[in-house]
Order: C-alpha cells, then structure tokens, then sequence
C-alpha cells in the first residue's frame, strides 16, 4: 500500500503504517492511515478525528500511545486541511459550505477504513473541531461507535457573547453577499505561529515539533477559514443548544475540557454536559487548547481519563 503521509527525522511516521485516499459520498478525496496495536491485549479500535488545521503527522505520538494500550488506530484528514482534498483555489483557506461535509469525511473513514477492517469494540477520538463534527454526525453514528472521548470540542468559541452575536450576523450577511469564499475578515494565510503568546500548549518542545513539520511540508499547513467555514460553524454551534439534539445524542461521551482554553469554550462544554444526558464532563485545570499536545502532567490526567472511560476488553 502506497505510503502517502510525510516521514521526518524529527517526527517519523508509526512503523507499519497503512495509508491512502477514500472517497467520499460528494467525491471527496480523503487521506487516511491505519496501525494495529504493539501491545496487548486487544481492545478494539480507535478513530481520531482532528480538529481545525490539523493533519494526521501531528497525531504520530498519540497514535504510539493508542498502540501501545492495545488499540488498532485510525486517523484521516478534514476536506480542506492537511494531505486531503483541498475545496478552493487557494488552498490555505479552511473552508466548507456546511458541517454536513465534515460528517461525511468521518462517515467514509469509518465505513471504508475503520468498521470494515479493524476489530470491534469503536471508539472516537476527537479534538475541537472534531468534537463539533463527531457531535454532528450523532444520528448515523449511534449504531457504528461505542464511545467517545472529546477533547475541548468546538461547542462554544472563548469569545464574549455580544461579540458572537455580531459575528455570526456578519457571517450571514457575507455569505448572502457572495463572499463566502473569502478569509473571515482579518483572516489570513499565515501556516504558522509563534510560542510566545501562543493559545495552543504550553509545551515547547511539542509545539516546535508541530511548526518543524509544517516548515518540512508547507502543503498540509491551512490559514484562516473561510467566511462559510464560519457560518457553517455557527449553524452547528445553534444546533447544539437544541434540546432536542441533547436528549437524541446517543454515543456515550466523555467530555475533557481545557481550563486554560483560550479558543473554545469550557464553560459551554460544561454546560451542555449537564443538559445531555449521554455526556459526562471532567476539566484539566491549567491545560491549553491542545491537551493531547500538552506538558506531561496535563497529559497523563487526559490520559487517565481516557482509561477509565474507555473499556479495556473484547466480547
């Protein structure tokens, strides 16, 4: 099988790696990769969906880790970011017209990747946005995964609510315009940022390995999203406080939060936790956005969290 991620010194890819594209239900190319577990016993499979601007080399840590606890691994690309098909001209503006688009990615990946050739019990794993995804795709998801865990998922933006207000209207009024395609004002292509002042992780040395790799392969580097990436953001957001969509949610989820988070909001997350009876909900105190990319002692709390919650057996 043809290997289509980007090996560095600094960051090599998982021995035995499995890669390739799916399509999906709109003909988009999707960039996917599989590894089996390096340690025992075995205890299913689990499928990590990434957030905003992520490709699948940053997970390569994570990824050993899963191994190592006896898991088969999946992961895959957004449309729009990293080795995936990217949706627009320039391609470093995030973009899609609804987060319809996203579930079909996670859709295609389980069903032609993850169900179909990887053991039972499913599992997801899914970082902000990926939690806003996972989370939209509920309804065709209850019969295909067993649990989840979510990490600081995009259920809120950190951002005062009258300044949410006014930028979801502004959404919708640049989109009516014709402007959709167009950076979200302020927007840029910018593939990278600095530490200092960084709302991501307090973690150098983890931080420098994220923006060696884009320097490596500019390619899977995203900027700022589009107008309509943002407007089908706030659509999903508004269908989250729907009472209806939190008593039908039926994947039984851990929810982490990030009690430093700058990007999304934890007090949201919190929030719809207590509304939704499938959900439970656990802060780490001092973590940045990026909790999986964090300093060790937020790490191993993600990572305690995620032992208990998931079930370490096979019927």
């Amino acid at each position: 099988m043809l290997m289509v991620l980007v090996n560095t010194n600094f960051n090599k890819a998982p021995e035995g790696t499995q890669s390739g594209f799916v399509q999906t239900e709109d003909n988009v190319k999707i960039r996917w990769a599989r590894w089996a577990p390096t340690g025992s016993p075995l205890k299913g499979t689990v499928t990590i969906v990434q957030g905003r601007r992520e490709f699948i080399e940053k997970y390569f840590e994570v990824v050993e880790e899963l191994r190592a606890r006896g898991f088969y691994v999946v992961t895959f690309d957004l449309r729009g970011q990293g080795g995936s098909e990217r949706l627009l001209k320039n391609e470093r503006r995030g973009h899609v017209e609804s987060f319809d688009e996203f579930a079909l990615d996670l859709h295609a990946v389980l069903d032609n990747v993850a169900l179909s050739d990887c053991p039972r019990p499913h599992f997801v794993l899914a970082h902000s946005t990926g939690g806003a995804v996972m989370m939209h795709a509920n309804r065709r998801l209850k019969t295909k995964i067993d649990r989840a865990v979510l990490t600081a998922p995009l259920i809120g933006l950190a951002i005062d609510n009258r300044i949410k207000k006014f930028a979801g209207t502004l959404a919708k009024s640049l989109v009516w315009m014709g402007l959709g395609n167009a950076f979200v004002p302020g927007g840029n292509a910018a593939i990278t940022v600095d530490y200092e002042g960084n709302t991501l992780t307090s973690d150098p040395h983890r931080f420098k390995r994220m923006n060696d790799m884009l320097e490596a392969a500019p390619h899977l580097g995203l900027g700022s999203p589009t107008v309509s990436w943002f407007r089908a953001m706030g659509l999903a957001l508004e269908r989250f406080k729907e009472p209806d969509f939190q008593l039908e949610f039926g994947v039984p989820s851990l929810v982490i939060g990030a009690g430093k988070d700058q990007i999304v909001s934890t007090d949201d997350a919190e929030e719809l936790c207590r509304s939704c009876p499938s959900m439970s909900f656990l802060e780490i105190r001092g973590s940045q956005h990026e909790i999986m990319m964090e300093r060790e002692p937020y790490r191993e709390q993600f990572w305690a969290a995620f032992d208990a919650f998931i079930p370490g057996s096979v019927d």
